[in-house]
């Protein structure tokens, strides 16, 4: 037995990157229909002026989207490699930072294609 009572055994943390890996993996077939459903939807739309001005947007959301969930599964198999707390909260905190970074700068993406098409719609 370890002398450190904080230490996560070897055995929980073959579990948890077992599942997190059919998480990722569950995550990659959702990701796979979401993406042919925005094909149909965008093929359907392809006429309708409005919502194929609104594609860049919804693209760049998906983009989004997908870079947060990899980050989050990306996350999740870190803490399952962790050994202890002290590794589980330097994950964390790393996380907490990076992500507060990319959702500032995804926002002003988002902001900025929003503001186009708004722009582009009222000269219209």
């Amino acid at each position: 037995m370890s002398s450190n009572p904080f230490e996560i055994p070897e055995q929980f943390r073959q579990m948890a990157e077992k599942s997190v890996e059919q998480a990722r993996t569950a995550y990659d077939h959702f990701l796979d229909n979401i993406m042919k459903t925005q094909s149909m939807w965008s093929a359907g739309m392809a006429g309708n002026p409005v919502t194929a001005g609104l594609k860049p947007v919804q693209d760049k959301a998906v983009e989004f989207a997908n870079q947060n969930a990899k980050a989050a599964l990306d996350l999740a198999a870190e803490l399952a490699r962790a050994k202890d707390i002290t590794e589980i909260m330097a994950a964390q905190t790393r996380f907490a930072q990076t992500q507060m970074q990319a959702y500032a700068q995804q926002t002003q993406e988002i902001t900025k294609l929003v503001a186009s098409l708004a722009t582009g719609a009222s000269k219209t």
